[in-house]
């Protein structure tokens, strides 16, 4: 039995299935952990959020990888270097306070937003901009960046590497929805390789919640499959609007 409310389980599954198309899912399950777990501890939410999450990740990735075949020369220098960044960031999280993070991110995401919305054929097919070392190094700085925000911060890593992928290598929303999946999976374990010695995670309820997220990422990479990068695209500044609400709203109510 999961230790919480049972609605629990149907965040995950949603969360699942927004991490699978777009990237954002802890805009759905991380507000869920807080408001269904009262009693537990920031690093208790944190890591329980980590060990679903990676759940539905490596489901989706491996759903992608098989019917999209990512491009390997991107997603083998950013796996690395965002597990290493993520690692570094939670290490950091109880040192840097996130409000410092706040305005930046907030500017940033509605910067990228609206750059998406004013180019309606952005990321409608893959154009690399680098090649050969150029392009390993861009993809490595792009991993550890967004894995450093990702542990020591989160809310819509995913998405932002999505944006990275399609604005700064120039992939279409599809193929870099794809990629995206594969350095989240790398994000995560790395959170986890500094939260669980430390015993934070809750095992159980973070594993339940993980089963609804696979479901979720599951059904989420199908659809983004099926439907192509104009789906992902608007599903995207969905999420972004969200997020950028969600950020908002925290720098007015703090």
């Amino acid at each position: 039995m999961i230790d919480g409310p049972p609605w629990l389980l149907l965040a995950a599954l949603a969360a699942g299935w927004v991490d699978a198309v777009v990237g954002g899912g802890g805009l759905v399950q991380l507000p869920a952990l807080l408001v269904g777990l009262p009693g537990a501890s920031p690093a208790q939410i944190l890591a329980t959020n980590k060990l679903a999450s990676i759940c539905g990740t490596t489901t989706s990735s491996l759903t992608y990888a098989r019917r999209l075949r990512p491009d390997w020369g991107t997603v083998l220098p950013m796996a690395p270097a965002a597990f290493a960044g993520a690692a570094a960031g939670a290490a950091c999280a109880s040192l840097l306070p996130e409000d410092v993070f706040r305005p930046l991110v907030l500017a940033l995401l509605v910067t990228v937003a609206g750059y998406t919305w004013r180019r309606p054929d952005l990321g409608t097919v893959t154009l690399l901009r680098h090649t050969g070392r150029r392009h390993t190094l861009v993809a490595g700085l792009v991993g550890a960046g967004l894995g450093f925000y990702d542990g020591i911060f989160g809310p819509g890593t995913g998405a932002f590497l999505v944006l990275a992928l399609v604005t700064v290598l120039g992939y279409a929303f599809l193929e870099a929805s794809g990629a995206a999946k594969i350095a989240n999976v790398a994000t995560n374990l790395g959170a986890l390789a500094v939260f669980v010695p430390q015993g934070a995670p809750l095992w159980r309820t973070g594993l339940l919640m993980g089963a609804a997220n696979v479901l979720g990422g599951y059904v989420g990479a199908r659809t983004a499959v099926a439907r192509g990068s104009r789906f992902v695209r608007a599903a995207l500044l969905v999420v972004v609007a969200v997020l950028v609400v969600r950020l908002g709203w925290d720098l007015v109510r703090g």
